[in-house]
């Protein structure tokens, strides 16, 4: 857009319809992208709305960029013939009226190439943000999988999840005057209550709460 070269009226028409056009068509997929990326669980990521916003004023820029270049058609003077019974334009006033559009539509110009500029930046930080944030999330959430699951289950603890799969007892019975809790399966395999409570610790047993352990 910055080395366009035109000749006021249908020469200039002709040049600036596409960037017209380019531009609306920006403006108009930046809108179905911040739409696509507000429907995302991407926006449940912290630091996700700054990107939103961001891509908002892509949308807003893109969209004036759009109008600056409509500006630009609209000042450019057109050689169509006048109403009838009124003289043709002479050469002379042809001249005045490119000498007093060439400014405006300049202007224009340079507006939507300032407003561009401001898309392409809003873009480049706007990949360079979700990209830091993606990484940041899937970081906690990988230290947030490390920390539930920890360290390999041992032998003696998946024998004694399997035994327990499906529900078994846990009793509290006295021994010389001492509470002792002790785990009963169904098939009789062997579980200490450090087991137990290893496993429970890790979440992958839960305990029935509403029953006595003197019943089980």
């Amino acid at each position: 857009m910055r080395d366009v070269s035109y000749t006021p009226g249908t020469d200039a028409l002709r040049h600036i319809s596409p960037l017209l056009l380019t531009a609306q068509d920006l403006a108009a997929t930046a809108l179905v992208r911040l739409t696509a990326l507000d429907n995302s669980t991407y926006t449940h990521i912290a630091g996700s709305r700054a990107s939103l916003e961001l891509l908002a004023s892509v949308v807003s820029s893109s969209s004036l960029a759009g109008t600056d270049l409509a500006h630009v058609v609209l000042t450019n003077p057109y050689e169509g013939a006048q109403f009838a019974g009124y003289p043709a334009d002479e050469e002379a006033v042809r001249t005045a009226r490119h000498a007093e559009a060439i400014p405006k539509m300049s202007g224009h110009l340079d507006d939507a190439v300032h407003q561009l500029d401001l898309c392409a930046i809003g873009c480049r930080y706007l990949a360079h943000g979700i990209t830091e944030d993606l990484g940041t999330g899937q970081e906690h959430k990988s230290a947030a999988v490390r920390q539930t699951t920890g360290p390999a289950l041992t032998p003696a603890q998946y024998d004694a999840l399997t035994a327990l799969n499906g529900g078994r007892n846990l009793y509290e019975s006295a021994t010389r005057g001492l509470g002792v809790t002790r785990v009963a399966t169904e098939d009789g395999t062997r579980v200490s209550i450090a087991t137990y409570r290893a496993l429970a610790k890790r979440g992958l047993v839960t305990r029935d709460t509403s029953t006595s352990l003197a019943i089980g």
